[in-house]
C-alpha cells in the first residue's frame, strides 16, 4: 500500500518552476458507485462512493502559463483537444484562475494512456493530474482535500483519482449554501486492513460509447424507477464495503462490489428509453467470474457506464483470473492492475 500522503505532494512552492508544472495521476475503480448527479454545475453526487486507485494507465499533464496568449492551448495525446474536451478543460482552467487571482491563459500538454469514454475512468486521471498541475502553476497552495474538491468540479470520479489504494467520496451536504454543500464534497483515505487485492481488467471493447456517462445518469435519475431504491440500498453497501475494507476480507468486499454494479446497471436498463452497455462479450465474461467462483476462486465483478469488466481477486490469483478472462475474450485485452498512488507533481528530473 502507499502511504506516502498527497498532501505533502502538491506543494506549489517545493517542486517545479513557477508558471509550469507537470503531474501525474492514476483512475480509479468505484467498488460503491457514484451514478447520478445532484448539482451539475458543482459537481455534487446524490450518493457517496468509494473506489480503489490503480497502479495502471497513468495520466500525465503539463500545464504552462503563457502570459500575453488570448487563448488557451490543449494538447491531449499529441492532438489540439476540440469540441466537448477542450469546452471542459478550459472551464476548469478559468475555475483555476478564478482561484488564484490571474487572467493568464495556459498552454496544456496531457498524455493518457487509458482509453478515453469506454468506461475505464480516462476522466478521473484526466481531471486529477490537471489539478494539481494547474494549481501548482497558478500558484494555489493546496492540500490533498482541496485538490480533491478542485478535481470534482471537472470531473467526479477525478475526486477520488489524488488519493492513492482506497478513497471515499463524501456526496457533502444536501442542505444549506452552494458554498457549504461544495466545500463538504470531497473524498478521503478509507483504510484497508490486511488486504492484498488486485483487480484483473478484461477490455472487450476500448472505443467511446454510443451514450456518455453524463447522458446515461442524466436519463436514468430522471427516468428509472429502480433508481432511487438503488440509490438507498448504497448506502448500506458503503457502510458494509468500509468494515468488509477493515477487516481485509476479499470475499465481503467483492460480493459488495459486484451486486452494487449490477444494481446501477439495473437502474440503466430500466431507464426509458434504456441505456445498455453490457454487450454479449460482458455476459461472457461475467459468466467466466461466477465459474471461478464455483471452481473455489474468489472473483468478483464489477462494471462502471461501459462494457468492460473489473475482476476483483486476489493478488495470488491474479494470474489464474487473467488467465481465464484471455481465453473467454480472446479478441480483447486483459491486464493486471493492483493498488496504485496518489496524483502527485513531477519534478523537473521527472521523479
Amino acid at each position: 500500500m502507499h502511504s506516502e500522503s498527497p498532501t505533502t505532494l502538491v506543494r506549489a512552492q517545493e517542486r517545479g518552476t513557477a508558471g509550469r508544472a507537470t503531474a501525474v495521476a492514476h483512475p480509479n475503480i468505484a467498488l460503491i458507485k457514484y451514478w447520478g448527479k445532484r448539482d451539475e454545475h458543482l459537481i455534487l453526487p446524490r450518493v457517496d462512493s468509494l473506489s480503489m486507485t490503480l497502479d495502471v494507465f497513468p495520466t500525465t499533464t503539463c500545464v504552462r502559463l503563457a502570459p500575453g496568449a488570448g487563448h488557451d492551448k490543449v494538447t491531449l495525446n499529441g492532438r489540439p483537444a476540440e469540441g466537448e474536451a477542450l469546452r471542459r478543460v478550459v472551464a476548469f482552467l478559468d475555475l483555476v484562475r478564478e482561484r488564484a487571482g490571474s487572467a493568464h491563459r495556459a498552454v496544456v500538454d496531457s498524455e493518457n494512456t487509458v482509453p478515453t469514454g469506454a468506461g475505464l475512468a480516462s476522466s478521473a486521471s484526466g481531471f486529477a493530474a490537471l489539478a494539481v498541475a494547474a494549481a501548482a502553476s497558478y500558484g494555489l497552495d493546496l492540500d490533498a482535500t482541496a485538490l480533491s474538491r478542485l478535481a470534482r468540479r471537472g470531473s467526479g470520479s477525478a475526486s477520488r483519482s489524488i488519493f492513492g489504494d482506497f478513497a471515499m467520496w463524501h456526496a457533502g451536504l444536501d442542505s444549506g449554501t452552494a458554498t457549504e454543500a461544495d466545500l463538504s464534497s470531497h473524498a478521503e483515505p478509507v483504510p484497508a486492513g490486511d488486504l492484498d487485492p488486485a483487480l484483473v481488467i478484461a477490455v472487450v471493447n476500448a472505443g467511446p460509447k454510443a451514450v456518455s456517462s453524463r447522458e446515461a445518469m442524466r436519463r436514468t435519475v430522471d427516468t428509472s424507477p429502480l433508481y432511487e431504491p438503488w440509490a438507498v440500498s448504497s448506502k448500506g453497501d458503503l457502510t458494509e464495503m468500509r468494515a468488509a475494507l477493515l477487516a481485509g476480507d476479499i470475499e465481503a468486499v467483492g460480493e459488495i462490489a459486484e451486486r452494487n454494479a449490477l444494481g446501477m446497471h439495473a437502474t440503466m436498463l430500466a431507464a426509458r428509453p434504456a441505456v445498455r452497455y453490457l454487450s454479449p462479450a460482458t455476459l461472457t465474461v461475467l459468466d467466466s467470474v461466477l465459474r471461478l467462483r464455483r471452481e473455489g476462486i474468489p472473483a468478483y465483478a464489477t462494471m462502471d457506464a461501459g462494457p468492460n469488466v473489473k475482476v476483483l481477486c486476489r493478488r495470488t490469483d491474479a494470474d489464474r483470473v487473467a488467465e481465464t478472462m484471455s481465453e473467454t475474450v480472446p479478441d480483447g485485452s486483459v491486464l493486471v492492475a493492483k493498488p496504485g498512488p496518489g496524483a502527485r507533481l513531477l519534478r523537473g528530473d521527472g521523479r
